[in-house]
C-alpha cells in the first residue's frame, strides 16, 4: 500500500472520490484513464462482483505503468480475507461500507489507509478506536449533511466523507463541505449506469471537469 498520509493527503486535496464497478474489464480501463484525464489523481474501485478482483488487477497495472502519480483504492472490503488478497494486489488504499477491525488492522500493518463507512457515532468511536484516520458516512442521502454537522462537534478533529447519493449540482455538493466534511465520495452520480453501457467517455470527462470545479468552489470558506 501506499502511505497512509500520502493518500490521506491526496483525497482532501481532490476533495472528491469517484467510484464505480463495472464488469467489462475494458469499459473499466477507459473509465479511469478518462477520469484520470480529467484530473482525478485517487479514486476507488469497488468489489461487488466476481469480475472485481482481476479486473482490478488489471487496472492496476495500467496505473502503474500509464498513470505514476496516481493512487488507486479497492472499496466495498468487507472480510479480512479480501483485504489481504487486494493488498496483495497492491491496492492504494482500502473503503469499506462497514468496520471490521481485522480489516482496518490489515490496511495498518501495511502502512495504509483505511475508510470505513459509519452511520452512527458508536460506529464513528469504533471506528477511530480502530485507527480510521477518515470515516466514510453512509448512506450519506439517508443520513445527510445535518447529521454531520451533529457529529463533529462530538468528534473533533476527525475526518468525514459523505459517500452514497451526493448529487453533480453545486447546492448538494456545497452543503456537504459546508456541514464539515473534507471530501465527498461519489460513485453512479458520476459514473452514471448510462455512461458505462453506453461508453459515454466524453460525457464522463465533462462532468467530472464540472464535479472538481464544484468540490473546489464549495471547499473555499
Amino acid at each position: 500500500m501506499k502511505h497512509k498520509q500520502a493518500v490521506l493527503d491526496s483525497i482532501i486535496k481532490q476533495g472528491m472520490l469517484p467510484l464505480f464497478f463495472y464488469e467489462d474489464p475494458e469499459v473499466s480501463l477507459q473509465i479511469v484513464r478518462t477520469l484520470y484525464k480529467a484530473g482525478v489523481r485517487v479514486m476507488e474501485y469497488t468489489n461487488r462482483a466476481k469480475e472485481a478482483f482481476e479486473n482490478f488487477k488489471m487496472l492496476k497495472t495500467a496505473v502503474d505503468k500509464e498513470m505514476p502519480d496516481f493512487y488507486f483504492g479497492v472499496g466495498t472490503i468487507k472480510t479480512k480475507d479480501d483485504a489481504i488478497k487486494f493488498t496483495d494486489a497492491g491496492t492504494d488504499f482500502i473503503v469499506a461500507p462497514t468496520i471490521n477491525p481485522e480489516v482496518g488492522e490489515i490496511a495498518n500493518q501495511h502502512g495504509g489507509l483505511w475508510i470505513p463507512g459509519c452511520m452512527t457515532p458508536t460506529e464513528i468511536h469504533t471506528a477511530q478506536e480502530h485507527g480510521a484516520a477518515l470515516i466514510k458516512i453512509f448512506p450519506a442521502n439517508v443520513l445527510g449533511p445535518g447529521f454531520v454537522s451533529a457529529v463533529t462537534d462530538v468528534f473533533r478533529g476527525q475526518l468525514f466523507m459523505p459517500t452514497g447519493g451526493v448529487e453533480l449540482n453545486k447546492e448538494n455538493i456545497s452543503g456537504w463541505f459546508k456541514a464539515g466534511v473534507c471530501a465527498v465520495g461519489m460513485g453512479s452520480k458520476l459514473i452514471t449506469k448510462q455512461i458505462l453501457q453506453n461508453k459515454l467517455y466524453d460525457q464522463l470527462y465533462a462532468d467530472t471537469v464540472t464535479a472538481l470545479e464544484l468540490v473546489q468552489s464549495s471547499k473555499q470558506p
